[in-house]
């Protein structure tokens, strides 16, 4: 074991390096000209007072920047960037800070060069997020903390492709989609992080059950309301049926809550077999339940402010805009608390099939000896 570490760790310094480096020279690599900031100046500011009287100041700020790539490669580009005191729409840049930018084409070929600024280029700020998550995961599960990072990858791919599917031809059942890509998700998931034993079979029936039956339930839910309630403002700019996508979010949200109590229950009522294999049904039944109600809060409210946080931006706004607190909750939080609903109902459904889809297994394994 302490060999294996002794490869790993300089294998992981190796790759960490290799690909920063890649990711900071990667400018080949894009089609859209890139520009380094080389110098800023911040040449002017304007106070604002907007309709509440809330006052912001606005900045000009002259940027000098290096192409990266493209046929202008090497050469200087001016650029010019408004930014606000709040920063809530726009920012200021930094020098030595890489921009996506667009290039004028009336420019001189002997003069300097004059663009727009289109975007930041983020992608090294992603990757070292990404590499902190990857080692702290492998630090704390070790080998099966390797095997979750192969399961994220190859679920995010699943779902890719999926999502491309759906969209190449609109007329297949998203739906039905989604429910192909569960099926897989959870067996990739599990069977990688736990392996292929008792345990594993248990939480896999158990998370497809819950997250199934979840799902029927908001579905006969949102049919016998008439989806009365539900705000579909915020869908408004796709062109696909509104509620085919909105269930199929459902799938997905219910999804990750729900695997996690099938896994809880299902190890936590194998370890006590496994301390104790003489132990009774009933006390695992009735230590299962005890499990099953520590949990059921915890996870619940964690879904609930999961999906309520990324609405207080827009709930903010439309209260400083003076909305009416019920117009705002409603615009802003029916599809959200509808999600942690969802997701509420398969946490607490999925706690009695964990229990007793994973009492069957232990029955099965005791019929074995």
């Amino acid at each position: 074991m302490k060999n294996r570490q002794v490869i790993l760790y300089p294998l992981l310094i190796i790759a960490f390096v290799a690909s920063l480096i890649f990711v900071t020279n990667n400018y080949s690599f894009y089609d859209r000209p890139i520009a380094e900031v080389t110098q800023t100046e911040t040449t002017d500011s304007t106070e604002v007072i907007d309709l509440y009287d809330n006052k912001d100041e606005l900045f000009t700020q002259q940027i000098t920047a290096e192409l990266k790539n493209g046929a202008h490669k090497g050469q200087l580009i001016h650029l010019s960037n408004e930014f606000s005191s709040s920063k809530a729409y726009d920012q200021e840049f930094r020098v030595g800070q890489k921009l996506f930018v667009s290039i004028d084409e009336n420019n001189g070929k002997h003069t300097l060069l004059t663009g727009t600024i289109k975007d930041l280029k983020r992608d090294t700020y992603v990757l070292i997020a990404a590499w902190i998550f990857a080692i702290i995961v492998l630090i704390v599960g070790r080998k099966q903390g390797f095997f979750s990072l192969i399961s994220l990858v190859v679920n995010a791919v699943i779902l890719s492709y999926a999502l491309d599917r759906y969209l190449d031809q609109p007329d297949r059942n998203l739906i039905v989609i989604c429910s192909i890509a569960v099926i897989l998700f959870t067996a990739i998931s599990l069977l990688l992080a736990n392996g292929f034993n008792e345990k594993t079979y248990a939480a896999i029936i158990a998370t497809l059950l819950g997250t199934f039956l979840s799902l029927f339930i908001s579905y006969l839910v949102i049919w016998l309301t008439s989806e009365e309630g539900l705000r579909y403002e915020e869908l408004q700019f796709i062109t696909r049926p509104y509620q085919m996508v909105f269930m199929a979010g459902l799938f997905l949200g219910s999804l990750g809550a729900v695997m996690d109590v099938a896994i809880t229950m299902s190890s936590s009522i194998f370890g006590l077999y496994e301390k104790n294999n003489n132990i009774a049904v009933k006390a695992l039944k009735k230590s299962g339940m005890e499990i099953g109600k520590d949990i059921m809060g915890t996870m619940t409210n964690i879904l609930f402010f999961a999906y309520i946080s990324g609405s207080i931006p827009m709930l903010i706004l439309y209260l400083k805009n003076h909305s009416p607190l019920g117009y705002t909750l409603s615009m802003n939080l029916s599809l959200e608390l509808a999600r942690a609903l969802a997701g509420g109902i398969g946490i607490v459904i999925t706690i009695p099939i964990g229990l007793f889809t994973t009492i069957f297994f232990i029955n099965r394994k005791r019929a074995k000896l």
